[in-house]
């Protein structure tokens, strides 16, 4: 075994040099035009990075991924088949549950039952019973965000007033926030987007909080997030996310940890291939597990057209057991720590979305911006730009805008609608739409099957 190091028998390189020898083997052509990618986001992706271009070498963060959990999701209809379907999940493998409430009209008590892992609850309406219930048992927790369900369907849980103080009593039971910014990413916005929203988001509730002397350093924030197919860029993106979350709690004095709940995005996912949604949601979950998330949920590959089954939750149940206990994913601690791409993508996405949130706070704050409609519209400039990319094939999914299989058929498959469905109802504001972005080419190939 060599135990003497090689290292230090060579000198070292700046990045200068790298750039002078890469500049001649590109034999007169630009080097910023060729090998500098310039993303939507605004930033300069390089070919290389190097340690002289930091003025200190970055120190350790604080996000640990040997620590995260494996979450399965579950929607009640019956409760006492969603708690045995939860007992199973975690016979087999998973650690965490969140159940989806389709009424605010279950027995909690009766949800929970046996279950000794912890529970989230995603709810259709937040309710005082709802929170009375879930406070009963230590190891739940209640989606209380009632600013997210303003942006996502348009309205309050039940009015502005009465929604703040059902809040109110959620932080005084359970002393937790919960922050859902997954409609932002399923819409389509940009790395840079969804990190300032996230922090006007908070924000609002954060000064709500403030200007009734409330205290914060004990309430435990989690924020659910999507993670999209750019891999570097998704773990950097949650790097970002707890770096600007440490820095705004201490504007308020509230507690500088948080709690991330990571879920692979809808927007890149297809019905046709549909095996292939396997491979976007391992990497999806791959970048969460590096970018520190706690908790991460998979989703089945078929969960788009076909009703819950067995073999759809089992499967992306596996997936995330493979990446702990057979990929080492579990054992690693701090494993994006000492890359400098992945350092200098989230410095720059925290800046650019620091400028954001502060251009958000300067012109009324997120509320006013989402009844004046404006979030929207950035939302939908953006995911137009990505829709056109995608149309134009300069973004690629496989098998569907690449390699398709023309003998694939799904008319016969489809169990419930894959598709953005507009319903006519009366909004306070215009909503935040999550759409995909292989629909219209989905719906042309069923329309000729």
């Amino acid at each position: 075994m060599m135990s003497k190091s090689l290292f230090k028998d060579f000198n070292s390189v700046s990045s200068k040099e790298w750039k002078q020898k890469i500049q001649v083997d590109l034999k007169g052509a630009d080097y910023n035009d060729t090998l500098i990618w310039k993303t939507a986001e605004g930033i300069d992706v390089k070919p290389f990075y190097h340690a002289d271009e930091f003025d200190e070498l970055p120190s350790i963060s604080n996000t640990k991924a040997i620590d995260w959990k494996i979450s399965q999701s579950i929607t009640v209809i019956d409760v006492i088949k969603a708690n045995t379907e939860a007992k199973d999940a975690l016979a087999r493998g998973a650690e965490h549950i969140i159940f989806n409430l389709e009424t605010e009209d279950v027995n909690i008590v009766d949800l929970a039952k046996g279950i000794d892992s912890q529970i989230h609850l995603n709810v259709k309406k937040l309710t005082n019973t709802l929170i009375q219930q879930a406070t009963k048992n230590n190891n739940i927790s209640i989606n209380n965000d009632t600013i997210g369900y303003l942006g996502k369907t348009g309205n309050w849980f039940h009015n502005l007033k009465k929604d703040h103080l059902v809040l109110e009593e959620s932080i005084k039971n359970t002393n937790k926030l919960y922050i859902d910014l997954s409609h932002y990413q399923n819409a389509g916005a940009t790395n840079v987007q969804e990190l300032a929203y996230a922090l006007a988001h908070i924000n609002e509730y954060l000064n709500h909080f403030e200007n009734k002397n409330w205290s914060l350093s004990e309430v435990e924030v989690t924020f659910n997030i999507a993670i999209a197919g750019n891999y570097f860029f998704e773990i950097a993106k949650l790097r970002a996310l707890r770096n600007l979350w440490h820095t705004l709690s201490k504007t308020f004095n509230a507690n500088s940890d948080c709690k991330i709940i990571a879920t692979p995005s809808k927007r890149n996912k297809t019905i046709y291939d549909y095996n292939v949604n396997m491979l976007r949601t391992t990497t999806e979950c791959m970048s969460a597990i590096l970018g520190g998330a706690n908790i991460i949920c998979n989703q089945p590959y078929n969960y788009l057209f076909q009703n819950s089954t067995e073999f759809g939750e089992r499967i992306s149940r596996n997936q995330l057991l493979i990446l702990k206990s057979e990929s080492y994913f579990d054992a690693v601690n701090n494993p994006s720590d000492g890359s400098y791409y992945i350092e200098s993508l989230t410095n720059q996405l925290a800046e650019k979305a620091l400028e954001l949130f502060k251009d958000i706070e300067k012109n009324g704050g997120f509320l006013s911006q989402l009844k004046e409609g404006t979030v929207q519209r950035k939302i939908k400039e953006s995911a137009s730009k990505e829709q056109k990319a995608f149309d134009k094939g300069e973004i690629t999914l496989l098998g569907t805008n690449k390699h398709p299989n023309s003998t694939d058929q799904m008319k016969s498959t489809l169990e419930k609608e894959p598709f953005l469905k507009v319903e006519k109802r009366k909004t306070l504001i215009e909503p935040i739409i999550e759409k995909r972005l292989s629909e219209k080419l989905e719906i042309k190939r069923l329309k000729e099957e």
